[in-house]
């Protein structure tokens, strides 16, 4: 008895890593770490218009750790919306030398308001609502990990 209660709890595990990766692929992003003041996020990549456009888009839930990175490839005055997405985020706004020049906290979901940098940057992290003030994420601090 004890054997096949053993095969059963194996089958249910591996079933449920295979469809952890399934829906890892499924999203399309690329993934990567990032490391923000000793923290470490699991994030998509958002590089290409497309995948912008996309972001988070009809998502109902996000790991704790987890985020979307959109990289735009040099800095720019960028305007973010909440439109079709539907968790709050938390906006880190990051020059192109990592450091975080802006956060946005606690976005309103489905919202279709501008969020605009408040300077040129290259990147926008998102992180779940509440994320920045959880982990003690600050204006300032260095964002380790980012493209080239």
């Amino acid at each position: 008895m004890k054997s096949i209660i053993q095969m059963i709890l194996a089958v249910c595990f591996i079933s449920a890593a295979v469809v952890a990766g399934l829906n890892a692929k499924a999203s399309g992003f690329e993934r990567s770490r990032l490391l923000v003041d000793g923290k470490v996020f699991s994030v998509e990549l958002a590089a290409t218009p497309d995948e912008r456009s996309r972001g988070l888009m009809f998502r109902t839930e996000m790991a704790q750790d987890a985020g979307m990175l959109f990289d735009f490839g040099s800095a720019h005055d960028i305007s973010m919306w909440m439109k079709n997405t539907f968790i709050s985020l938390d906006m880190l706004f990051v020059d192109k030398n990592g450091v975080i020049v802006g956060i946005e906290k606690r976005t309103v979901p489905k919202s279709e308001t501008i969020i605009p940098t408040p300077r040129p940057v290259r990147f926008v992290l998102e992180l779940n609502g509440g994320s920045a003030d959880h982990f003690g994420l600050e204006v300032g601090e260095k964002v380790e990990g980012l493209p080239r």
